[in-house]
């Protein structure tokens, strides 16, 4: 029996969730925008109004201002956000149990089992998106396919509130002359690589040759060729299945410019120290740490390393951070924004073969003060214990906020 996949996509989600707040907004364009003095005043989200105008996702506030004079901006509000998107799968479970979440606004659900007792996939594609519509005053498009693939492309090409159904027996007609751009899976660097092959649509790719493909971008060539044909077989995972971490990362953009080695070393003892809270709570070690900083050109470096011990100790993951970004970091610009993210994560209780050459003690005594640290925090609270080299920091941002767990496993923390 074919499977039936549906991919439900909540339509402009911040800023329609910020309209049904306050009304007044409605038939206003409205951007939902990062704080300006924290250097975070880009566009997240905006509505079809602004969209109207120009306005885009992801770029400053100033610039979508500039094309819409009269564009109303609003702070993003993280945990309303939350609330709509679980009452939304409380909706979806009413269909299945099978909801794999793909962030906050999206989700894919196999309906395959219930088909028997509400209908096809577009009957209940439909029911989904007016029930939703009904009960919480959201629209949703949603793609209805045999795979994940093709039901995710079906949800982005009819918006606000549609469905489209995407079948075995009629993709190549329906999708592709579609830009290769298009497909999940194909995102910039992808892009660049197929434009060199000459392949612009979907079509095109799938009709690629596949040894060429993985020739020149490894196995993702290989997977983006499979999609386009219709092969991905991905199972949809249960509403309660959590994905393995495969890494922690904490990243900010600061409140000024960091100009020198002394300014990074207290960002990255802080978000090092987020990361190592995390792996403690998630009984992981890591293996390893990468290290992204952006400089005020916005042109993005990362690199990783491997450390000698694997390890939860926010101190060592901060010190091997530091010495990469020492050796890497040429400082031809200043720094807007670092992200440290702890790889090759492992369970923290996995054996470890130790060498003539690494201070096992020493890290294992790192680890027991980090772990007494949190048991201070969790009884007195946040701000309880601060490390004296953090305090009155005028580059980091005042506040912080919940870890969220990413469709990919980086857990972040934002």
């Amino acid at each position: 029996m074919e499977r039936v996949i549906l991919h439900s996509d909540m339509n402009n989600y911040y800023a329609s969730v910020e309209c049904l707040l306050n009304p007044d907004l409605k038939g206003k364009p409205v951007a939902v925008c990062g704080s300006t003095s924290e250097r975070h005043g880009i566009v997240l989200a905006k509505n079809y109004e602004a969209k109207a105008y120009g306005v885009q996702t992801g770029e400053v506030t100033w610039q979508a201002q500039q094309k819409c004079k009269d564009l109303i901006i609003v702070p993003p509000h993280y945990d309303i956000y939350i609330k709509y998107s679980r009452l939304a799968r409380q909706i979806y479970a009413r269909y299945t149990d099978l909801i794999e979440p793909f962030g906050m606004d999206e989700c894919w659900l196999d309906v395959t089992g219930s088909t028997k007792l509400f209908g096809d996939g577009f009957t209940i594609a439909n029911e989904i998106r007016e029930t939703i519509k009904t009960e919480l005053g959201l629209t949703v498009s949603v793609g209805v396919s045999f795979n994940k693939i093709f039901a995710k492309l079906g949800s982005d090409m009819k918006k606000p509130d549609a469905v489209t159904c995407i079948y075995s027996n009629d993709f190549q007609e329906k999708i592709w002359h579609l830009p290769a751009s298009d497909m999940l899976g194909v995102g910039f660097a992808s892009k660049r690589k197929l434009d060199a092959f000459g392949i612009y649509t979907i079509g095109q790719l799938a009709n690629a040759d596949p040894n060429v493909l993985q020739a020149s971008m490894k196995s993702h060539g290989l997977t983006l060729w499979r999609f386009a044909n219709g092969y991905d077989k991905s199972p949809v995972m249960e509403m309660n299945y959590k994905s393995p971490i495969k890494s922690v990362g904490h990243g900010i953009t600061t409140r000024r410019d960091l100009q020198n080695e002394s300014d990074v070393w207290p960002v990255i003892l802080e978000l090092s120290f987020d990361i190592g809270h995390k792996l403690r709570e998630n009984g992981l070690s890591a293996k390893g740490v990468s290290v992204c900083v952006r400089d005020t050109e916005l042109l993005s470096k990362e690199w990783q390393t491997q450390m000698p011990l694997s390890t939860q100790s926010d101190t060592y993951i901060a010190t091997m951070a530091f010495h990469l970004f020492q050796q890497c970091y040429s400082w031809e610009k200043d720094i807007r924004s670092i992200t440290i993210r702890a790889i090759d994560l492992q369970a923290a209780d996995t054996p470890i073969q130790i060498d003539f050459f690494s201070d096992r003690t020493k890290v294992d005594k790192l680890e027991r003060i980090d772990r007494l640290i949190d048991q201070i925090r969790t009884k007195y609270g946040e701000k309880s214990i601060l490390r004296a080299s953090l305090l009155n920091l005028d580059s980091l941002a005042p506040e912080k906020s919940k870890g969220i767990k990413m469709p990919s496993g980086l857990l972040t923390c934002r």
